[in-house]
């Protein structure tokens, strides 16, 4: 027997009550709590969520069945609305939004059940509850909200996980049951991370579940325009740390190496004389380079990897004399030990190059053809190119300065057989995979670069040996570019240089993001694990011509086999986009920079119009400056015109002109005109011009508002930079606009008059209007009125 009318009157009173809760959102807006309960999620997609949770349920379920009197009891649909609560507040941190948005629309169902004539709900959990399956309590800011009492107490053995706080769910409803990505909770009855956390259940999650790509994401290789973002839903500076860290945290650990692609033939005689050559090797300026691997500590571990136990060059070399290695695990050691190096120095330091040179040193020691020695000495610090990112040329091309060429425009196919992927060192190389490559000219610069193929050499004297074909991506200290422009965190800019590299030449794993999924979340495995290094790409950079050009279609950016593919390096989303930080050039910062940078501060170079360019084009005319500059000044205006418009984000020096553009016309005053319009004076309306910052030149010194202050202010919903002002609003009254005067409004109004009193008026003398002839009725209407006088029907 079904419910009855009044009981189902009331059930569905609680669930629009639940369905209208709202919460406050940053900038006064309204989100609805129950958008993230209102569906189930795929099971393809979730499918350990389901492994977890007994009995999922969804607001729109509960609403669906009530539609069809599927209820026989009023307690089965508050124990279905109680379900879906108890499990969000089950899979998810205690801190998360989604579990303090549960924990307050189950008070609000217990509440607003009680006010009602309806039958008293139990006062224990359900016992097909995530919580009593699992033998987990509520958390406590569930118990504070609700009068249910846990049935089930927390077993002395398990020790409380330690909880991290969680920024704000995104005001854009998401119609799903289940929690948002960065917070899964941990859950019994699955293996333990690799990673220790700082205290975890006996046995937790191994991964965070599947997550289906959003929409959104589509866009970022498939060519087709950004998807926008507004300054309400861009997370501010103080926040976005804590998202970014919030996500990471709960994302899949490294696994480590894989066991293909060690070297199993280094004779065990080779051991010591490779340890020994490593150990004494000193660079050109006399300095011995171990010294950076030595001043790590022995006992720490690796972060964000497996590898925990005690590790160093001393320990290493102790095991080999004891003869505890064979050919394998003396090279996965040796591996270890690199990467260890390279998260113990922080990147682009003296140390973080020493690790790299000897890494490559090792790697050329224990490849088909080491270098000759003692002593080892390398003009390219041991990597095969003997040029790299801001010197390298192309094959075939000719360069005063004497530069080699190693680089080209297209994949080569010449004496090689393309391979789906290569091994090397516990590294899987596969197309489109990002790596970092051994620079020769800048050792802590690693070489940025895409997989487009990897093969195997078909040449007589290297036949068999594998290989990788890698588009370059520059760094700002490898381009020339405006003073003022700035670069994203971690930028790096895509170029049409293609390169051939042994495999010898690999370091590590990396990844790049394009800008549209960069702000939006972090990539999946097996495409990036945290702790790896990742960058962020938004421009191309043409060398030649010293531009910078946004990129519109990210396929022209991949390799052609993972174009509009779903399965190209999908994300697990922020709760809020993310905007990275945005820094200064790197050569107006007054600190010296470290290694050898190829770049520098200058101008885009320009081109005879038709000029054939290395790589296919031609020259492109561009405005030309029609100004000249006082001494001193500098006309820049590079990235604000041309190829490289909209990516300037620095002021114009005071008095600075923009180019006009010569008309093809002049002796046309409407090209003429057209060309004085488009000329606009570029107003400097920063506040460091604002401070007198012109006048101060480089002695200037500003700060970074603190966040807790920038968030009481408005943002510049493209750069994300707080509003100002250079001065308060002036209290004083506003010079009155041109009025009518009275004998104008007079006649207004004698007019208006004149016109209402007579209809037929005109403003000039004439004749009178005539009036239309009136039309004569027809028989048949006149024969219908005598019949109606006289009352015949």
């Amino acid at each position: 027997m079904a419910i009855t009318p009044e009981h189902k009157a009331e059930i569905e009173g609680i669930l629009q009550l639940l369905l209208d809760s709202t919460a406050s959102a940053p900038r006064g807006r309204r989100r609805r709590l129950a958008d993230m309960f209102l569906n189930l999620v795929n099971k393809n997609d979730w499918a350990e969520y389901y492994e977890l949770i007994p009995n999922p349920r969804a607001l729109n379920g509960v609403k669906e069945a009530l539609a069809k009197n599927t209820y026989k009891d009023p307690l089965q649909a508050y124990e279905d609305l109680n379900l879906v609560f108890l499990n969000a507040l089950f899979y998810n941190e205690e801190t998360s939004q989604i579990s303090r948005d549960a924990a307050q629309l189950k008070r609000t169902l217990d509440e607003e059940w009680r006010k009602r004539p309806l039958p008293p709900p139990p006062e224990t959990l359900p016992a097909t509850s995530a919580q009593v399956v699992h033998k987990v309590p509520l958390p406590e800011h569930a118990l504070a909200s609700s009068s249910s009492t846990p049935a089930v107490q927390r077993p002395s053995a398990d020790p409380v996980p330690a909880s991290t706080p969680a920024p704000q769910a995104s005001p854009a409803p998401q119609p799903v049951t289940t929690p948002q990505p960065p917070t899964p909770r941990p859950a019994p009855q699955a293996a333990p991370r690799a990673t220790p956390a700082p205290t975890t259940r006996a046995t937790t999650v191994p991964r965070t579940p599947e997550r289906a790509v959003t929409p959104d994401m589509d866009v970022d290789v498939g060519g087709s325009p950004e998807p926008e973002t507004t300054a309400q839903d861009m997370a501010l500076d103080g926040e976005s740390d804590l998202i970014v860290q919030q996500l990471e945290k709960g994302l899949p650990r490294w696994p480590g190496f894989e066991d293909g692609g060690w070297a199993n033939d280094i004779p065990e005689e080779r051991f010591i004389t490779i340890l020994q050559a490593i150990s004494e090797y000193k660079d050109v300026s006399g300095n011995r380079l171990a010294s950076s691997l030595e001043a790590m500590s022995e006992d720490a571990g690796i972060p964000n990897t497996p590898y925990q136990a005690p590790l160093s060059l001393s320990l290493i070399e102790a095991r080999v004399k004891e003869k505890q290695y064979q050919s394998a695990a003396f090279d996965q050691d040796m591996a270890k030990l690199f990467l260890k190096g390279r998260r113990w120095h922080e990147p682009a330091s003296d140390g973080y190059a020493n690790v790299l040179v000897l890494q490559r040193f090792y790697q050329a020691l224990v490849s088909p053809d080491p270098p000759s020695g003692p002593p080892y000495t390398s003009k390219t610090n041991f990597a095969a190119l003997p040029a790299a990112p801001g010197t390298a040329r192309a094959l075939h091309s000719s360069d005063p300065d004497g530069v080699p060429g190693v680089t080209t425009y297209r994949v080569s196919t010449k004496d090689r057989k393309f391979v789906e992927s290569v091994q090397y060192k516990g590294w899987t190389i596969r197309l489109a995979d990002w790596v970092h490559i051994a620079n020769s000219d800048d050792p802590c610069r690693p070489i940025i670069g895409q997989v487009f193929r990897c093969w195997t050499s078909e040449e007589p004297s290297k036949k068999g040996r594998p290989g990788l074909t890698v588009c370059w991506y520059f760094r700002p200290e490898q381009t020339f570019h405006p003073e003022m422009r700035q670069f994203w965190e971690n930028e790096i800019f895509k170029t049409s240089h293609f390169a051939d590299h042994p495999v010898e030449d690999l370091i590590e794993k990396a990844a790049c993001q394009f800008t549209a999924r960069h702000i939006r979340g972090r990539p999946r495995p097996p495409y990036w694990y945290p702790g790896w290094p990742i960058y962020v790409c938004d421009s191309r950079y043409n060398d030649r011509e010293r531009i910078f050009v946004k990129i519109k279609n990210w396929n022209s950016c991949v390799p052609e086999e993972v174009r509009k593919s779903a399965e190209f390096m999908p994300i697990y989303p922020f709760e809020r986009p993310v905007f990275p930080r945005r820094f200064g050039s790197p050569f107006v910062s007054g600190k010296p920079l470290p290694g050898r940078a190829s770049g520098g501060i200058g101008d885009a170079v320009e081109r005879p119009e038709g000029e054939k360019l290395e790589g296919g084009g031609t020259g492109r005319k561009r405005a030309r400056k029609s100004i000249v500059a006082a001494p001193g000044a500098r006309v820049d205006t590079t990235d604000r015109f041309g190829q490289s418009k909209g990516l300037y984000v620095g002021p114009p020096i005071q008095g600075q002109q923009t180019p006009t553009t010569p008309t093809p016309f002049p002796q046309q005053a409407y090209a003429q005109q057209y060309a004085r319009m488009a000329q606009r004076t570029a107003i400097d309306r920063s506040i460091l011009t604002a401070a007198g910052g012109a006048a101060l030149g480089t002695n200037g010194l500003t700060e970074r508002l603190p966040a807790e202050t920038a968030t009481h202010f408005d943002r510049d919903p493209e750069t994300n930079e707080v509003l100002w002002f250079a001065a308060p609003p002036i209290d004083v009254a506003h010079a009155p606009g041109p009025q009518y005067s009275l004998e104008y409004l007079n006649f207004l109004a004698r007019k208006r008059r004149k016109v209402e009193t007579d209809a037929n008026g005109m403003d000039i003398d004439g004749p009178p209007a005539k009036k239309q002839p009136e039309a004569r009725p027809t028989v048949t209407e006149q024969v219908q009125k005598l019949l109606a006088e006289l009352d015949i029907p």
